[in-house]
């Protein structure tokens, strides 16, 4: 069978979505399927110009395609007869971002247009798919904005294989890509509220001038002895170190749909997983005190949880081999998923 995979990027942004892609094109190739990925050019700016994205996607016609995978917005409006969504991302600044206030959609005549246009075409999209799968936060959100409902599907673990665990050396890891929806700046201040704490970032940025504030921010708490920048994509070997040899993972998105590739490689490899309590469907599995940290959104609740997983590296042990259990009870496999989207 010939699957095309289609899905949006933004040129020269790399992350989990673009990650998730590239394997699943892999995947379906190892289950002796014909599989490509089509990636649209995208850009939320400026929000006037959305519906033309829109429309760029749903006049696109397809041929010599048996099958359709569509991951994110815009790219699931396109037509297929027989088009299956696995929703990584609608538009959130049109549903629960635009609620929190967190959106440059306006709150006008042309913003509420604007936002009842994108629920058209996603309910079309949803509509006319012929299975309807999301991550575990997406589908939550489609409940709640739509009254749909639709198969909960998580992302396995791409690599298990190279996240084995190690002896820690002491740091907090924060890795992935960094920017404001990641939130590393409030680890940055949550390090003034923990002394005996390290912290390294690590992954590509969102913005150039990320590292230069952020240096000039760590001089100013006086914590710059204690924080390692390194914002710079990462090969999956030189990530995997990281994570074997760390104490413990920070990872604090906004209410994230997934549980977080973050999340997966750290209880792969045994290090517990330092979260808060507004971060989405990573509190799916992250239990405070058992394989993890879950803490309010604070510099000073962060720097607690530092404190306490620093402070006490055999509990941090026990905690991490706690998640690997979590994560063995997931039983997630790039196998089921296949099978499922698939079927």
């Amino acid at each position: 069978m010939k699957v095309l995979v289609v899905t949006t990027k933004q040129p020269f942004v790399h992350g989990g979505a673009e990650e998730l892609a590239r394997h699943l094109v892999a995947r379906l190739h190892g289950q002796d399927h014909e599989a490509e990925a089509l990636a649209l050019p995208f850009s939320w700016e400026p929000a006037e110009r959305l519906v033309e994205e829109m429309l760029i996607a749903r006049t696109l016609r397809l041929f010599n395609v048996d099958r359709v995978i569509a991951l994110k917005f815009p790219a699931y409006l396109i037509e297929h007869r027989d088009k299956r969504l696995w929703l990584l991302h609608q538009f959130r600044q049109a549903y629960d971002l635009f609620d929190a206030g967190q959106t440059h959609i306006g709150r006008d005549a042309a913003g509420d247009e604007l936002r009842a246009a994108i629920r058209t075409a996603d309910e079309a999209a949803f509509a006319e798919a012929t299975r309807f799968f999301a991550l575990p936060g997406a589908a939550r959100r489609v409940r709640r904005y739509h009254g749909l409902e639709a198969i909960p599907l998580a992302t396995p673990l791409n690599d298990p294989e190279l996240f084995s665990g190690g002896d820690a050396e002491g740091y907090i890891l924060a890795a992935g890509r960094v920017g404001a929806a990641k939130r590393q700046e409030l680890l940055i201040r949550a390090l003034a509220h923990a002394p005996s704490a390290r912290l390294w970032i690590a992954g590509p940025p969102e913005t150039e001038d990320l590292e230069g504030r952020w240096r000039l921010l760590a001089e100013e708490l006086g914590v710059a002895d204690r924080l390692r920048l390194e914002l710079r994509f990462l090969a999956r070997g030189e990530l995997a170190e990281r994570v074997n040899r760390c104490l413990a993972s920070a990872y604090i998105p906004l209410d994230e749909d997934n549980y977080g590739y973050v999340t997966l490689e750290a209880f792969s490899a045994r290090k517990p997983v330092i979260t808060t309590t507004d971060s989405g469907a990573v509190l799916d599995i992250v239990r405070d005190g058992e394989n993890g940290y879950v803490v309010e959104p604070s510099p000073a609740a962060l720097g607690s949880a530092f404190r306490r997983i620093s402070e006490d590296p055999a509990r941090a042990v026990l905690m991490g081999r706690a998640g690997r259990e979590t994560l063995r009870r997931l039983a997630l496999s790039w196998g089921d998923v296949i099978e499922r989207l698939m079927s």
